[in-house]
C-alpha cells in the first residue's frame, strides 16, 4: 500500500453544491484535491498507469482532480478526498494476473448438447398436430 506525502497534493476549500439552506452559501465545506501525477514521487511505471486510466478526473496535463463534498464538515471532506486519492493510486498499483484461455471439458460439451436436444424436442411438441 502506497502512502502519498501531503506535500504532493494541494487541498483547496470551496463552496459545496446542492441543498443545505443558508449554511451552504456561507461555509466553504467542500474540498478540491489536485494531485500532479507527473511531478509526484511515484515510480515511472505507476505514473504511466495512472495517466493511462480512462478517468475524466485526470486532466490532459496529468493532474488528478477530486472533489469531496459528501460531508458537512471541511475536515471530513479532506479525509474523504485523501482516502479516495489513495484508493485510486493503490488500485492502479495492483497488477491483475494474466488469464489463460481453457477448453471446455468433454463432459460439459456433452451436457450442453444433451440440453439442446431436450429443448429442441420440447419445441417440436408445440407444433400443430396433423389430423389424418
Amino acid at each position: 500500500m502506497l502512502i502519498i506525502p501531503e506535500t504532493e497534493y494541494e487541498l483547496t476549500a470551496i463552496r459545496a453544491q446542492g441543498a443545505g439552506g443558508q449554511n451552504v452559501n456561507k461555509v466553504s465545506s467542500a474540498i478540491h484535491l489536485r494531485f500532479d501525477i507527473t511531478a509526484s514521487s511515484l515510480s515511472d511505471w505507476l505514473k504511466e498507469r495512472l495517466i493511462g486510466l480512462k478517468d475524466n478526473r485526470i486532466t490532459e496535463e496529468g493532474v488528478l482532480v477530486l472533489k469531496a463534498q459528501q460531508y458537512r464538515t471541511q475536515e471530513a471532506n479532506k479525509k474523504d478526498a485523501i482516502k479516495r486519492l489513495h484508493e485510486i493510486v493503490n488500485a492502479a498499483n495492483q497488477v491483475k494476473p494474466t488469464r489463460y484461455a481453457t477448453r471446455p471439458s468433454y463432459g460439459s460439451k456433452q451436457r450442453r448438447l444433451e440440453g439442446k436436444t431436450i429443448r429442441g424436442q420440447v419445441k417440436q411438441l408445440r407444433g400443430k398436430i396433423a389430423h389424418d
